[in-house]
This record gives C-alpha cells, structure tokens and sequence, in this order.
C-alpha cells in the first residue's frame, strides 16, 4: 500500500513538474524569442532584407500600422485573399523584429460602417466588386507627431517592391523631417524658358519635374557663386551644370566623399540649352555640353562630351522637311522602353518608357574602386556619332546611313557606389551617385503634355521622364539601408512543367497554323484563277459553271481544310490530356500514395514496437 502511494505520489510531482517546466518554457520564448523565425519558403518570401532589419532597428518613437483588409468581401476572390495573407504576414514580420516598436491594428472596413469611412478619409482606395461593394486592402502608418504615411491600395503588379515600400514607409514615418534637395544647373528649371524676367513679372512657368519635386522636397536653387553645399542638403541634383571652379568642384567633391548623395546630369548637347540661347536671340544661355571630369574619375566613371548615340532601333518619329517623306527616323532622339532598363534595380524596374535627346555614353574607368551599375541603356544597334555633326547635319537619313552600331549598348545611365578617393586628395569614403548623360530628360515637350482643365494645370505625362528622375531622388534621399533593398521574388509558385507543355504544343499549333495560312493562300489563289477562268464577260460564273476538275479541285481545297483544323483540334487535345493526366498522376500522389506511405510506415512502427515489448516481456 505504501509502495502504491509513493508511486501515485511521484506521478503527481511528475505531472506538476511537467506543467511547471512546459510553462517556464513558453514564458521564456514568449520573451527572448520572439523574433526567431524559420522561413522555409522557396524565396524565403518572410526572410527581411538586412536593410530592412537595420532600418527597423532605427526606429525610436512608436509606428501604428493600420492594416486594412476588407476580408468578408475578399473571401470570394482567391488571389486576393492569398496576397492580403502575404502582406500581413510580412508586416507581422516586422513588428515581430521590433520589439514593441511597430503596433499592427487590423481594420475589416465592412460597408457603411465607421471604419469605411476612417478608410475613405485616410486617402485608401477601393477595388469595385461585382455586386457593387468595395474591398479596401491598404495600410495606413502613423507616428506620435502626426506624421502620416500611406499605401493606398496592395496591388499585387508589386509584389517585388513589397518589401521595399513596407520599409520605405517605416523610414518616412521614423525620419518626418522634408528631404532638400540642392540644385546646380545652368537649365532655367524653376522659372521655365522665360527665365529669370517671366519670373520678375509673374509669368514663370517651371518644368513639370522641377514642380513635382517642389511638392515633395525643399528644392533649394545654389547660384554660381557658391563655394561650399549647405550643411542641410540631403541630395545634390546638378543638372547640366555650367562651367565649375575648383573650389565649387571641391565642395560637391567633399560632399560626396563624406556621404551625400548625388542624381547628376551631363550632355554631350543639350537641345534645352540650344533652345534657351535661341530664345533669347542667341545672346545667353547654358552651355550646349556639360562634364565634370576631374570628379567623374575620381568617381570612376567614363565619358565622351564630344559624342552622341545614335540608335538604329531606338529612333524616334519626326516630321520630316523632306515632301517625299514627311514621316521619318531620327536616330539621335531615342524611345526606350522597358527592355533599355535595368529590372533589377528599383529606381528603373517599374519604368515603361523614357524620351530622350542626343545622349551620351557612360562606361567605368579601368582600376576604378567604385561599382559601376548600368540603369538606362541603348539597344546593340546603336553607334557613336560626333555631337558637332549631329548640330551641323540633323537631316535623319544622313545620320542613319552615318552609324555604325557596335554590336553592344551604351550605358546613359547609371548607379556609382562604393568606395572612391577624393579629387583633390582629401580623404575617401563610400559614394552613392546616379549619373545620366542626358540632360533633356527635364524637356516638357519630350515626356508629357500641359492641359488647362477648369483654369488648373493638369500634367499628362506618355513617357516615363519624371518617374526617373523622381525614382532616384526618393531613393537617395533614403537610408544607406533603404538603397541597399533591390526587387525580390514575389510568391507566385507556376507550374513549370504544365508550362513547358504548353510551350511545346504552342509552337506545334504555331507550325500547323503556319502550314494552314500558307494553305488557304494558295487554295485562295487557286479559287481565284477559278474563277477568271469561268468568267463571262469580267464576271466570275457560278460554280455550275465551272468544269469537273475545277470541281475537284475546290474540294479537295475544302478537304485539306477539314483535315488541317482536324489536325489542329487534335494538337489542343493531346495538350489537354497531357495536362490532365499530370494532375491525375499529381491526385493520385497526393490523395492515395501519400496517405498509404505514411499508413504503412505506422503498421510497420507499430509492429516493430509489438515485438519489442513482447521481447521484453520474455525476458
């Protein structure tokens, strides 16, 4: 009996400790390891870059996250429901690395409620339903100073910047402070082709880019005299700059060696300047090249004034003073599209299109320190052309015949980084520039069209030119951590083998189609020559009237025919059971295979358990 209530007694203590122990342990995990993580995602979807994690923490004050999810709405749309899933993971995933610091509040703003109309307010957009009712499926955050930032809608053609806006809205929120950006340019940017007089009378009219900058910065003019960039210059922008002394080179050299950021623009001939200089009588104006080459090397970078590229593939439709052809291509003004941009940096990857005029060429200078990272490049059908001979001779045929491609692109644009030494032998540090051999990226009349609608000015841009520039500031003005972030994989898993299935039997149909056109040219003709044959008086006859082997002949066309889109129905058949039998074998795997693998191994489990306790019985 003794023996009995020890035993019950040490399995009570057993089981208290147990308890005790289990408890201790979530205790303790709940409090030193609530940021362990284990992603075992193909792309590890929920692995933060290390930007992320170093800008995360950075942040000192609170950020509320205020996820808004419409999720009874959004439960009939898959995609939907799968991307919300995503995003509120990855955002879960940052409070989780930051230690109270980031609040999530999750919002259903369910039809005519309080929160629809917190929603609305906060600038979020709707997706419309079929019924009528909007999904909201957006983030609002806040700071403890007012400071708001927002993403009005997740769209999934973003999936790849996910992470980059997360942490770019997190870095707004914690840095509230408006970015300046300085300004060295010989262009009339603030005050537009009238200059400094329109601006005297109140007529200037700045570029569209220099105003949509001015609505998101403090934009800060530096005149030619200054010898030193203000202290609160968070991006230098020089744009097409006039000719520098060395003490202002000094000063945009010390900037940058010593950590600023730099958007630069050179030409090998500016059409802005050429225009202003005409405007104005030929008297005044910006210089029709620009460089800065003592920095340029310094910075690595390589590049010719004194040529402009010219691209075969790239060339744009001008009118033309020729009668014959008043329509024609004009190689040295180039429409680039998405091909021409870099999909791996952020800055250029969401880019459609970019209009622009007799550009450069920008290459890395051998031994250079510096990363040389190509944005914007030309097609392999593209040439150097002397900038004195594009202003001499502009006729677009004459400047066609006079290229000679080089087989390979010319880089006009381009990320610098790394470490570089200063110009003038003042020390060295890591540089983060962005150079462009352009100029006329600023020019309104290449990217966007002014309209006056109800007495305001409305900008409708048909070319990328002010999403460049804008991409670039933005990305500048962020954190080293936040310019470190490039695309990712996004979460979309496509069946690659029902893919290649499908391309295989594409290009089968494609051949057959092929066979079937060049079939019904020629059967086309044959009936054409038919029927001139058995015309009456220029009218073609009825088929009576045509002879048996013209009889024959139309049939046998219609029989080839029959034959041939029988043939075709057969390829899209064979695809489909291709496919189908694919996913049978995958059910079968799934449903069947599986459940009795895992059966089997615990008949087996269980049997080898049997026979060693019977064992231990034995003995």
């Amino acid at each position: 009996m003794t023996l009995n209530l020890s035993r019950r007694m040490y399995a009570t203590l057993a089981i208290v400790l147990a308890t005790v122990i289990f408890l201790a342990v979530n205790i303790a995990a709940n409090a030193w390891l609530t940021t362990a993580r284990l992603d075992l995602t193909q792309n590890s979807l929920y692995t933060l870059n290390r930007g992320t994690l170093d800008t995360i923490a950075k942040v000192d004050e609170p950020i509320t996250l205020k996820f808004y999810y419409s999720k009874q709405l959004a439960s009939g749309y898959a995609t939907v429901q799968s991307y919300a899933k995503r995003v509120r993971d990855l955002i879960g995933e940052y409070a989780a690395r930051s230690h109270g610091k980031i609040v999530i509040e999750d919002v259903d703003p369910e039809p005519y409620t309080e929160a629809e109309d917190q929603a609305t307010a906060a600038g979020l957009s709707a997706a419309p339903t079929e019924t009528g009712e909007n999904v909201y499926f957006g983030l609002v955050g806040t700071n403890q100073i007012d400071g708001k930032e927002v993403i009005p809608y997740f769209s999934q053609d973003r999936e790849k910047y996910l992470e980059y806006d997360l942490t770019a809205l997190i870095y707004r929120l914690s840095h509230p402070k408006k970015p300046v950006i300085g300004i060295i340019s010989a262009l009339p940017l603030d005050t537009g082709m009238g200059g400094m007089a329109a601006m005297m009378q109140g007529n200037a009219q700045p570029f569209v880019i220099y105003s949509e900058l001015s609505q998101s910065y403090t934009t800060k003019m530096l005149g030619s005299g200054f010898d030193a960039i203000p202290k609160d210059v968070d991006v230098l922008m020089i744009a097409h700059p006039p000719a520098l002394g060395e003490a202002q080179q000094r000063a945009i050299d010390q900037f940058v060696i010593k950590g600023g950021r730099a958007l630069v623009f050179v030409d090998p001939m500016s059409e802005l300047s050429q225009a202003q200089a005409q405007g104005m009588g030929g008297q005044g104006g910006g210089p029709i090249q620009s460089d800065l080459p003592k920095l340029f090397h310094s910075w690595g970078i390589g590049y010719l004034p004194g040529k402009v590229v010219g691209d075969k593939l790239l060339a744009q439709r001008v009118q033309s003073s020729d009668p014959a052809n008043p329509v024609a291509l004009y190689p040295v003004w180039l429409h680039l599209k998405t091909e021409n941009f870099s999909q791996d940096d952020l800055v250029t990857s969401t880019m459609q299109s970019l209009n622009l005029a007799t550009v450069g060429a920008l290459t890395t200078v051998k031994g250079a320190t510096t990363t040389f990272t190509p944005l914007i490049f030309s097609s392999k059908e593209a040439g150097l052309l002397d900038a004195e001979q594009v202003r001499m001779n502009a006729q677009p045929q004459a400047l066609m015949d006079a290229i000679q491609p080089a087989g390979k692109p010319f880089v006009i644009a381009a990320r610098v980084s790394g470490p570089a030494k200063s110009a003038f032998g003042a020390g060295s540090g890591k540089i983060n520039v962005i150079v462009m051999a352009d100029s006329d990226v600023f020019d309104d009349r290449f990217w966007v069209r002014v309209q006056d609608l109800f007495g305001k000015k409305v900008a409708a841009p048909f070319a990328d030119n002010a999403a460049f520039v804008l991409n670039s500031v933005e990305n500048l003005t962020g954190s080293d951590d936040l310019i470190s972030l490039r695309t990712r994989a996004t979460s979309d898993r496509p069946f690659t083998v029902v893919q290649e299935m499908q391309a295989a039997a594409g290009q089968q149909f494609a051949e057959q189609e092929q066979m079937l056109k060049a079939r019904l040219t020629e059967a086309q003709q044959r009936l054409h020559d038919l029927e001139q044959g058995g015309s009456t008086n220029g009218q073609p006859n009825s088929t009576a009237g045509l002879s048996a082997a013209q009889q024959s002949e139309i049939e046998k066309f219609k029989h080839e025919m029959i034959e041939t889109r029988s043939a075709l129905r057969a390829v899209q058949r064979n695809l489909r059971s291709q496919v189908d039998s694919l996913g049978s074998f995958l059910a079968f795997i799934n449903i069947v295979l599986v459940p009795l693998i895992v059966a089997g191994f615990a008949m087996v489990l269980a049997y080898l358990r049997g026979r060693r306790r019977a064992r231990g019985r034995a003995l």
